[in-house]
């Protein structure tokens, strides 16, 4: 069975990121949020194995310079091995937000939906290479901070290469509809080393300008997968924005099996 670490990995889309999964603090005007590879905002090409399933119980937070900020407490991400290449995705979060000197909000938040395929194998020189196309239904209050108010949609390309106990991975994609008809591009790579049952690891990603007259932001995250067995795994990320006051956080567990578990 593959690993839950970030490649081969299993984080948040996803940032989703959200992601993830993914990664856009709509209310207080952060950057664009993305799902993502947990604990990793960027993403990798690889799907969940044959009749395999991925499940996370987890948190993704993001605050501002005061005391603003928004995120799940929890979310369940579901990832399914449906065909080999093809991983069927779903996020259902309970969101909250609360936006500098406005009161404390909590209920539903917007649902992921997400189909991830691989096209291109591993070879000696040759990345793996896929699309992970995402979905996000507006189900959460966009008046209360906990959801847009809009459907959105991620197209990217993801690619990724190991190397002994190293693994890297990275690409980027457009958002559709995010936060208006624009759209915005979005960037990030990863990089990580496996150490016995620890994976240890940091990615640089980018949300461009475009996002109704937002700058471009740059963020950083350092992670840690922690396989406690062959089937249950603890994933943690923490990261902070370079040019604004604004940091982020991620913590999960999630259980792995398939047919031979």
């Amino acid at each position: 069975m593959k690993r839950a670490s970030g490649g081969p990995r299993s984080p948040p889309r996803a940032a989703r990121s959200v992601c993830p999964g993914l990664v856009a603090l709509s209310l207080l005007a952060a950057p664009q949020r993305v799902p993502a590879g947990p604990p990793y905002t960027t993403d990798d090409p690889e799907p969940v194995e044959y009749q395999h399933w991925e499940v996370y119980l987890a948190s993704q937070n993001f605050w501002t310079g005061g005391e603003g900020g928004d995120g799940t407490l929890p979310h369940v991400e579901v990832n399914y091995g449906a065909v080999p290449d093809l991983q069927l995705h779903a996020i259902v979060p309970v969101a909250w937000a609360r936006p500098q000197g406005a009161a404390f909000q909590y209920g539903p938040g917007d649902i992921e939906l997400g189909a991830k395929f691989r096209f291109v194998h591993e070879g000696r020189f040759v990345p793996q290479v896929g699309t992970f196309p995402l979905l996000e239904l507006p189900v959460g209050s966009a008046s209360r901070g906990l959801g847009s108010g809009r459907a959105e949609a991620l197209a990217p390309v993801w690619l990724q290469k190991s190397f002994g106990p190293f693994t890297t991975y990275g690409g980027g994609g457009y958002w559709i509809g995010n936060p208006g008809p624009r759209g915005s591009w979005y960037v990030g790579w990863q990089a990580q080393v496996q150490l016995g049952s620890f994976a240890l690891g940091g990615e640089l990603y980018h949300g461009m300008a475009g996002q109704d007259g937002a700058p471009g932001d740059t963020r950083f995250n350092v992670g840690l997968v922690a396989d406690v067995s062959e089937l249950q795994h603890v994933l943690f990320s923490a990261g902070h924005a370079f040019t604004s006051p604004s940091a982020q956080a991620y913590l999960a567990y999630q259980l792995t099996f398939g047919p031979s578990d």
